[in-house]
């Protein structure tokens, strides 16, 4: 069979960007960034950007152009005879199912948010009043399945027409519209009175509030979010590289897709913070933020449900361009394990996917009393814990390590490969750090992510 390929170079930057900007970058990465001291926090996290993110994505994309497969099949086509490193390509497929159990269910809830805003059943509530609303969202088992159904739905519709006329089609379309509203939403909220306190926290960075957040733990939290925020370890990148020509380097690339995943999180923050500031609200309140203050924030606002509707829209499409793109993993992935057409993948993963989803939902309700990490924790918590604390940065050792190791692909194979075409090109000084450092890092990481969510 014929290996798909992507229409255009912006069609694969803006399909790999839209994998992975996701939630994170427009919940998290704000979140974060308020608990660890503002601009400060911004300016470490862009430096492990790019000693951490790029490098390991540059691995993913030279992996799968190399291979021409889906993580499932990769390792099989480069990996030296007799050796196990396709293990891990079955992990990947393992990581990206899991992480659709739930990621799904969350894309639900910026659906049906932005159905709610925009039918005005904000209007009016006080704080306990939007508080209910979020509360009854998640106890209502069959509406939350409902919204759930309805986005993996889409995403299949979408990846059935293929990877040129569904996936980059609509993700082109779809990303374009993303940045034009988070653009409008940005500029809406810097004119907002009272925000320029938040927009000071945010663009200029205070030694004050380093010190007073913790230097080791703004460090820290800089590290993950720029390992986590591009979504690397479980192949999300590699299925990318395999759709594309060698006409480019793919380090540049990498870098393209970075700072376009870091552009909508910077903007995010130029949404949120002044907002925040402006109606005193506390930035780093998590799931909160989006449910249950900024819904008041919108109300208090003139014109309040058009910028609640357009924001919930702007959150759904970021939702949406992760899962289009995971799917695509899943189904790639099936394809080459099983021989299967796309229609005939497609459908039986859609019925896959479904019924999978199903344990997530129900843990907010149904099995609301089941807390497997103890306090209010749900089965939404062991999904989440299993892909970004346990297989993206153990998948992406993985990845670095079959990248440099003479028992793997090797450094030579993979810098030929990743400096094919025209571009920014990996450099040899750069063996030591990625063959040595760059695996105790991700190291370092794990365990600290283990340890941290447990303590």
């Amino acid at each position: 069979m014929q290996r798909e390929k992507l229409g255009s170079r912006l069609g694969f930057i803006l399909l790999s960007a839209g994998c992975a900007i996701g939630i994170g970058n427009v919940w998290k990465f704000p979140s974060v960034t308020g608990q660890n001291g503002g601009a400060i926090f911004v300016l470490i996290y862009l430096f492990f950007l790019a000693i951490l993110g790029i490098p390991v994505m540059t691995m993913e994309f030279s992996l799968g152009r190399a291979s021409q497969k889906s993580p499932a099949a990769l390792y099989q086509a480069l990996e030296p005879r007799g050796t196990k490193w396709h293990l891990h390509g079955y992990a990947a497929l393992a990581g990206n199912t899991i992480l659709m159990m739930f990621y799904t269910t969350v894309a639900g809830w910026m659906v049906q948010y932005f159905v709610l805003t925009a039918r005005g059943v904000f209007d009016g509530l006080d704080t306990s009043g939007i508080a209910d609303v979020y509360s009854n969202m998640l106890s209502s088992p069959w509406v939350l399945m409902g919204y759930t159904a309805l986005v993996i739905i889409i995403g299949f519709a979408v990846c059935s027409f293929g990877v040129q006329k569904g996936l980059e089609r609509i993700t082109k379309w779809m990303m374009v519209a993303l940045l034009g509203l988070m653009v409008v939403l940005a500029v809406r909220s810097l004119f907002l009175p009272g925000g320029k306190e938040g927009l000071s926290f945010y663009l200029k960075p205070s030694i004050g509030n380093f010190v007073k957040a913790g230097p080791v733990k703004v460090v820290v939290a800089a590290m993950n979010q720029a390992f986590f925020t591009l979504s690397l370890g479980i192949g999300s990148m590699a299925i990318f590289g395999s759709y594309i020509g060698r006409d480019r380097a793919l380090m540049g690339e990498a870098v393209n897709v970075a700072v376009l995943d870091t552009f909508v999180a910077i903007c995010s923050g130029l949404i949120i913070f002044p907002a925040c500031s402006a109606y005193s609200v506390a930035v780093d309140s998590g799931p909160d933020l989006i449910f249950k203050t900024l819904p008041n924030v919108f109300n208090n606002m003139p014109l309040g449900r058009l910028w609640g509707s357009l924001f919930f829209v702007f959150m759904s499409f970021a939702a949406l361009s992760t899962v289009f793109a995971v799917l695509e993993n899943i189904i790639a992935c099936t394809m080459d394990i099983t021989g299967w057409g796309r229609k005939k993948t497609c459908l039986i993963c859609l019925a896959l996917i479904l019924v999978l989803s199903l344990p997530c939902v129900l843990g907010f309700n149904v099995f609301s009393d089941f807390h497997p990490f103890g306090g209010t924790s749900t089965i939404m918590d062991i999904e989440d814990f299993a892909v970004n604390n346990v297989l993206l940065p153990l998948g992406s050792l993985c990845f670095v390590l079959f990248s440099v190791s003479k028992r793997g692909w090797g450094w030579d194979s993979f810098v030929s490969e990743a400096n094919t075409g025209k571009g920014l090109k990996v450099k040899r000084w750069m063996r030591g750090y990625v063959t040595y450092v760059l695996p105790c890092i991700i190291l370092v990481l794990f365990v600290l992510g283990v340890y941290n969510f447990f303590k």
